[in-house]
């Protein structure tokens, strides 16, 4: 079984063409120190097909990529190599760091195909580069930075803001990242640090010393993350018990699920205006039995336009740069997630708001939340009216149920003597519909149901949007991509994200609704 090994070498850093240099491996003679033993490379073990695939990393994170290979040179005791490091903050970062000495160690991770052990040393004969890392402590002792530098014009940048705020756009496409290598990663760095903590701790462990690394170790701080290893370590550290965080988030809240969106017809909005036009024809031609020799029946067909307008859906949340850069990444991603729902939201019980705006009341009133019998004949009627409504339509009838959660629950609890009516049963063949707790879509009486949660529980006039019967070719929502809108400013160190679209409902045929009337 192949297995992906790290280990330190020595580095050196070139400012003005930002480059990163050094001994990434030694060959044949000198041992480095992993997860699997000691190690040792012979010449010519390691292959290197594609010098400017191998990226150089931070800490072994695929995530925070540092650059990447320029080219490399093999010799008898060692392979070399340079690294071209990227123009980001990260990489400034990572300069700065190795010139201060705090990162001042390559590291490789390579997959091993062959090799055998002797003497509890593993020689390594036939391996695969795949990726470099800057590391806080090469496994080599001799592995050091040698040289530092930065461009001048990055330095600049990272001292001397040149804007007091700064903003830039982006669709929300979901970025794509590398997919890490499916093997077991070992830092040569951390078992050569850790050692001495995991053997016998000899560190003051006192609940404010724990507290003070813990922040240090949230900002960066790696002596402060081997203090925590090793303070975690309670078997010989009775009652000093840390309370763990997981990465998993509680999220009960929000949801990107748009029921009476999807319960009428989509189309793509306009890419210019705040307002379009559609033709609507307004009165049809007739045709009349004539008598002999009598005049045509004459009445002109006439159309007008539906002006639709355009809205804008928005919000924004702001915090500072340091929870940005320093918290888990899953804050941002969790915070995307959020804003995306909320704007779900906001669509969806605006079109709810404009369907229910149009809807054609019945005129025969019911229960608020109604009977079987009651529920039949609104539907009877409802499925008439839409039909009535639109019937120059391609598909004139009524097609969709939109109910609230309330209607929802009470479609679940109408029964015949005892047997749910809309719920599975054991004979599809009698089954009248489906409205099963565990599902938001269903069927009721031959209309496909979408249940929402983003309506009130009831309406305080006879008219009520709980429960309404739509041909959603009567509806069109037109939406534009969404967006994210990033603002920073450098003055207040705070960052801004905002999320928005546009959308415009059509109301084409406002009657191709059918509202119940409560008692």
């Amino acid at each position: 079984m192949n297995q992906v090994i790290t280990f330190s070498a020595e580095l050196t850093a070139d400012s003005a063409s930002r480059t990163v240099s050094g001994k990434i491996v030694p060959l044949n003679v000198e041992a480095g120190s992993t997860n699997m033993g000691k190690v040792i490379f012979a010449s010519g073990s390691i292959d290197i097909a594609d010098p400017k695939a191998i990226k150089l990393l931070s800490q072994h994170d695929t995530k925070k990529p540092l650059g990447r290979m320029v080219s490399f040179s093999e010799s008898e005791d060692a392979i070399n190599a340079v690294f071209s490091i990227s123009r980001s903050q990260r990489g400034t970062e990572a300069l700065i760091l190795a010139e201060e000495g705090l990162q001042s160690g390559l590291s490789i991770g390579a997959e091993v195909l062959k090799s055998k052990i002797k003497d509890g040393v593993t020689y390594v004969s036939a391996a695969r580069l795949v990726e470099v890392s800057l590391v806080t402590e090469p496994a080599f002792k001799s592995a050091q930075v040698t040289d530092i530098a930065a461009e001048e014009s990055a330095v600049e940048e990272s001292t001397q803001p040149t804007e007091s705020e700064t903003a830039t756009v982006e669709e929300t496409t979901p970025a794509v990242e590398a997919t890490p290598v499916e093997a077991p990663a070992v830092e040569a760095a951390r078992p050569t640090v850790s050692a001495a903590y995991f053997t016998k701790p000899r560190i003051e462990l006192t609940a404010a010393k724990y507290a003070e690394n813990s922040i240090r170790a949230a900002l960066g701080d790696e002596n402060a993350r081997q203090y925590l290893r090793a303070a975690d370590d309670t078997t010989d550290n009775a009652g000093l018990v840390p309370t763990r965080q997981l990465s998993e988030i509680i999220n009960p809240l929000g949801t990107t699920i748009r029921p009476s969106i999807e319960a009428i017809s989509r189309g793509v909005l306009p890419d210019a205006g705040m307002t379009f036009e559609i033709p609507k024809i307004t009165a049809m031609p007739t045709v009349a039995e004539t008598a002999e020799g009598s005049a045509f029946s004459d009445t002109d067909q006439t159309s007008s336009f539906l002006s639709v307008t355009v809205k804008k859906y928005a919000g924004q949340q702001t915090f500072s740069v340091e929870l940005l850069d320093r918290t888990s990444p899953a804050f941002f991603d969790e915070l995307v997630r959020n804003m995306a729902a909320a704007y779900a939201k906001a669509t969806d019980a605006a079109v709810h708001a404009g369907i229910f705006a149009g809807a054609t009341l019945d005129s025969t009133s019911i229960t608020t939340y109604p009977t079987a019998t009651e529920l039949l004949g609104y539907i009877s009627r409802g499925a008439a009216s839409v039909y009535s409504a639109t019937a120059g339509l391609p598909n004139p009838f009524a097609r969709n149920l939109i109910a609230n959660t309330s209607q929802w629950s009470n479609l679940m609890s109408l029964n015949d003597t005892g047997r749910p009516i809309y719920n599975e049963v054991t004979n599809p063949m009698n089954q009248p519909g489906s409205a099963t707790p565990t599902a938001l879509r269903g069927r009721v009486a031959g209309l496909d149901l979408f249940v929402t949660a983003n309506v009130a529980t009831a309406n305080n006039t006879d008219k009520d949007g709980s429960l309404m019967i739509v041909n959603p070719d009567a509806y069109t929502w037109y939406e534009s991509p969404t967006y994210r809108l990033r603002a920073e400013s450098t003055a207040a160190g705070q960052v801004t994200i905002g999320y928005y679209g546009f959308g415009a409902l059509a109301t084409k045929v406002g009657a191709g609704a059918f509202s119940v009337n409560k008692t």
